[in-house]
Order: C-alpha cells, then sequence, then structure tokens
C-alpha cells in the first residue's frame, strides 16, 4: 500500500528529495504520492519535517 501525505504537508519537497523512485510530486496544496510508482519503502516518511506521511 502506497504511503499518503496528510493536509500536514508544509511543502518542503523533503519527501520528494528522498523517495528512490521518485513517485512523489508537488500537488495544488500539498505534495501527492503516485501510488502506481511507490515501493512502500517509508524514505518519504523519514524525511518528512513534519510527520505528515503516513504508511
Amino acid at each position: 500500500m502506497a504511503h499518503v501525505i496528510s493536509d500536514d504537508c508544509i511543502m518542503c519537497g523533503a519527501c520528494a528529495e528522498t523517495c528512490p523512485v521518485s513517485a512523489i510530486s508537488a500537488g495544488d496544496t500539498k505534495y501527492v504520492v503516485d501510488a502506481d510508482t511507490c515501493i512502500d519503502c517509508g524514505a518519504c516518511e523519514d524525511g518528512c519535517p513534519v510527520e505528515a506521511i503516513k504508511g
């Protein structure tokens, strides 16, 4: 199951930088995870400074 980014996202981009498969991109109000690309590794969750990502 792909990780999900909550509305707590501050659009810093740290998650996108840590994603090894480039599954995260900027949305209108928060970053979003492409579920088809996500390998559920958790790197984005560890890289988020506001804990806005849940797996």
